[in-house]
Parts: structure tokens; C-alpha cells; sequence
């Protein structure tokens, strides 16, 4: 298959550079003038994608070269941008900083580069005039491999500061696709994990993001930015397709780091091949499908669109439910997932929503699959703040002062509702909470780094972890899961 899908990458030297502003706001210029908009984010972030999923009406995706793997970058991409006009893919941190240790391992450049597109430089200019044009001539200069063929400069001050920046810049031959000025920065409120999610603010995150959008509009060169995306190369690969991962292989775990570091290879990706009937009690048999019930809604925000594709391709029924204001569980439901989030924000809330912890913790009891991930993890848990929880795990969540962030190499310790025991996964972990005891007698993951540890509770049909994992890399999760929704 040929993926011609012209394709921008939108990355900084460095965080707070204003990527997601001009992101965003690409996003929604283009989808202005009628064009079909494909959004992505490079790394776990969860919180960028609603914002692009607001610009461009369409599911905000994640492009994640550690957790699912480099091979599987294009074939996600392939995936999301499906019938799109142009694809807007938003980077991580600075162009080249990618997972500790692992040099350019799922960095912005890998991802370009992985998906050979064009990269545009979002430089704050605030405090700099002719020192641009050695900053830009760096970083487009540092490999040759990514191209960076473009430069949008944030925060100008006057015209004369962009006047004295345009002619440095005439210098490097990296071209100036637009300038946005000081004055004009779209305020997105942030708190301990970063921007507030949309969910939570609806009707001024659609503002935010026709102001980005009018920001991009006024100083940018949207033809020529929509030029560049053309001149991406059509790549050759396969799409992704969660019914194909589901189907052809009960398990495919990404295998272990080597122990001295580095990217260790994963199985193939191969969905091009003859694609195998589904096993009894997948798709289209039995009369009636596993009711999954996701939570969703303002405390619970924090999900890649592929997990519910996966359940749904596994042969489940996938219903969204809002813990905040539902008091019941969705009618017949088999299994529970409770992703990321900001239960710390809601605690109050969630506790005062009784006949749903009651619910919940009846169906984890009752020994129904249940998969719970950070912001999960602490509803799960006896009490969050003092304030009471689902009380299914013996332990107590609480705010700290210190944020864990990182990603994980991890390998299941215990068999459970997602994996059997050794079975290795990539994930990522990023909160200000702590979880004590911080592991339960049948932990969930052994970590590797940055020190090692078992964390997080495995107990009947509950898996609980403040680890984030992304399925695509292990579908076999997500059969896993449902075929225990189907026996439980």
C-alpha cells in the first residue's frame, strides 16, 4: 500500500516554544477552508490530542515510537489519516529530544523521519534578533536525515524585531512560513500536569482554539505551509487495522530492553498478509457481545482512541460512562476500564457520587474484568485526599509535591486480566500522586528504570497500575481482556 497523505511535523527547539498553539491552530485553519484534517501528537501526551480533535473534528491521535514501537509509527499514521486531506502531526519537548538513554528513540526527529515529512520550526523569538538565524542553521544542520523546511517565529515584538529576524533568516535558507506576535498569545490554563483538558472546559477550549486558529490565519502562509505538506513522499506500508491485530495472534508483547540499553527489535508487523478467521467468540459470533463500560467524562480524560477500537475489533460493546454524574454502571456491563485522568481534581465528587463506588466495587468483587490505569488506580484505591473511593484496593492515594514522569520498561509479575506473568510491555508513567501501599502481594508490572520496583495491584479480576500502556503494540491485550469479559 502507498500512503500519499501530504503531512506537516510541527516541533520547537524546545518545550514552551508554542508548538501547540501553532498546531492547533494549523489544524483548524485548515479544516476552515473545507480541507479534511488527520491531528497527531507525537509521544503519550493525552491532553494536546482534544485540543486537536477540536480543530479538526476528527479523532486526536498519538504517533509513539517507544510504546508501540518504530514499525508501527507509519501504520498508526496510515490508520488516523485515512481519507484526510493533510495530516498535522504536533512534536514532543525539541525537535531532537526522544526517551532517556535511547538517543533519538521516539523523539519529534524520529517520527519526522519515520515518516518522512517535512518539519517545521516553531522558534520563540522573544529575547533573540540575529542569534535566529545560528539557532535555526543548528537544528536544521544537526542531521541531515530531517528536514526541517520551514520557520514559524512566535512572540515577535514589533515589526521592526521582524524585520531584523527576516533578514537573519535570509542567511540559513530555511524560509520563514510565519510570525505570530507577542501580544496576540492565546492563553490555555495549565495546572500540575499541564493544559487543563478540553473536557473539562468546553466552551472556552472551542474559543482557545478559533483564537489559534485566527492567530495562524493572520500570520502564517497557509498556502505555501499546505505546499510543504504536499512534498512529502508517498511512503510504502501497511495501514493498521485492529481487527487484523486482534486476529492474528493471540499475544504480540514488545520484548524486553537489552540489558546494557538500547532499542530492542520487535515481531513484524505484517497486516498485509492473508487475513485469518476470527476464533469462536470473536466478531459476529454468539448472539450478543461483552458490554465494556469506559469511563470517560472530565475526570477521566485520558485514553488512546485505539484501546476502544481494540475492544470493539476483541467483540465487545464499548459504552462510555461520566463517574461524576452517572450513578449507575451501563446496564449489563461485563468489564470496566478506568483510564488516566484527574481524579484529584473531582475527589470530592467522585465520592460523593456513592451508588456508583458501590457499583463498581460490587462488579470488581464479583470478580469481572477490570482494568484500571493512574487516575483509575487512585478510584480504585480505599480513599484519594481522605476522601473515600471505590475501596476496592487496600491503599490510600494522596497529591505529592514531586512529579514521576518517564517511560517504563515493565514485565507482568502476576497473571491478570491483561497479560500472563512475564510478559514484557512499554509504558509510560506521568503523575503527582502516590498510591500507599505502593503494590499490592500480586503486583501488577516489574519496572526496569530508572530503578527497579514492582508497582501496582493485581487482585481477582482487577489489574491496577499507575502504569500507562498503548494496545496497539499488544492486541493481545485487549482479546485478552474481552475474552474474560465473555467467561467471568
Amino acid at each position: 500500500m502507498v500512503i500519499s497523505v501530504p503531512r506537516l511535523v510541527i516541533a520547537a527547539p524546545s518545550s514552551g516554544s508554542g508548538k501547540t498553539t501553532v498546531a492547533t491552530g494549523l489544524m483548524a485553519a485548515f479544516a476552515s477552508r473545507g480541507l479534511a484534517v488527520s491531528p497527531h501528537k507525537v509521544g503519550p501526551d493525552y491532553i494536546d490530542p482534544g485540543y486537536h480533535s477540536l480543530a479538526a473534528g476528527r479523532v486526536g491521535r498519538n504517533l509513539d515510537a517507544y510504546l508501540c514501537g518504530a514499525e508501527l509509527v507509519a501504520p498508526l499514521f496510515a490508520h488516523g489519516a485515512r481519507g484526510c486531506d493533510v495530516a498535522v502531526v504536533e512534536g514532543v519537548m525539541g525537535l531532537y529530544d526522544g526517551a532517556a538513554g535511547e538517543g533519538e528513540l521516539a523523539s519529534t526527529a524520529h517520527v519526522a523521519k519515520l515518516l518522512r515529512a517535512p518539519v517545521v520550526l516553531v522558534v520563540d523569538a522573544s529575547s533573540q534578533s540575529r542569534s535566529v538565524a545560528a539557532l535555526v542553521h543548528g537544528f536544521a544542520s544537526w542531521d541531515p536525515e530531517v528536514r526541517v523546511a520551514g520557520v514559524i517565529l512566535n512572540k515577535v515584538g514589533s515589526e521592526r524585531h521582524e524585520v531584523m529576524l527576516r533578514e537573519a533568516l535570509d542567511e540559513s535558507g530555511v524560509p520563514v512560513l510565519g510570525v505570530l506576535r507577542r501580544a496576540r498569545q492565546v492563553g490555555t490554563p495549565s495546572r500540575h500536569l499541564g493544559l487543563v483538558p478540553v473536557a473539562e472546559r468546553r466552551a472556552e477550549a472551542v474559543e482557545a482554539v478559533g483564537a489559534m486558529a485566527s492567530l495562524v490565519r493572520e500570520g502564517c502562509d497557509l498556502d505555501a505551509l499546505f505546499a510543504l505538506a504536499r512534498s512529502a513522499p508517498a511512503l510504502s506500508g501497511a495501514t493498521w487495522d485492529s481487527a487484523e491485530g486482534v486476529a492474528c495472534g493471540a499475544f504480540s508483547p514488545v520484548p524486553p530492553l537489552p540489558e546494557t540499553g538500547g532499542s530492542a527489535p520487535r515481531p513484524p508487523y505484517r497486516p498485509e498478509r492473508p487475513r485469518p478467521q476470527p476464533p469462536d467468540g470473536l466478531i459476529g459470533s454468539g448472539p450478543a457481545l461483552p458490554r465494556v463500560a469506559v469511563a470517560g467524562g472530565p475526570a477521566f480524560t485520558f485514553s488512546y482512541a485505539e484501546h476502544a477500537e481494540l475492544l470493539a475489533a476483541a467483540g465487545a460493546e464499548v459504552i462510555t460512562f461520566d463517574p461524576l454524574h452517572d450513578e449507575q454502571l451501563p446496564d449489563g456491563t461485563a468489564g470496566l476500564v478506568i483510564g488516566g485522568g484527574f481524579p484529584e481534581v473531582y475527589a470530592a465528587e467522585l465520592s460523593a457520587n456513592e451508588p456508583l463506588r458501590k457499583a463498581i466495587a460490587e462488579l470488581a468483587f464479583s470478580g469481572a474484568p477490570v482494568a484500571a490505569e493512574c487516575a483509575g488506580l487512585l478510584y480504585l484505591s480505599h480513599e484519594l485526599d481522605g476522601q473515600p473511593m471505590c475501596g476496592v484496593l487496600d491503599a490510600a492515594a494522596r497529591m505529592d509535591e514531586r512529579l514521576t514522569l518517564g517511560y517504563r520498561d515493565a514485565v507482568a509479575v502476576s497473571d491478570s486480566v491483561l497479560a500472563v506473568a512475564g510478559t514484557r510491555m512499554r509504558g509510560h508513567e506521568f503523575h503527582r500522586t502516590v498510591v500507599e501501599p505502593g503494590a499490592g502481594t500480586a503486583p501488577a508490572w516489574g519496572l526496569h528504570a530508572p530503578q527497579r520496583r514492582v508497582e501496582g495491584f493485581v487482585q481477582q479480576g482487577v489489574h491496577a497500575s499507575y502504569v500507562h500502556t498503548h494496545w496497539a503494540s499488544a492486541p493481545g491485550v485487549a482479546r485478552r481482556f474481552v475474552e474474560r469479559c465473555r467467561t467471568s
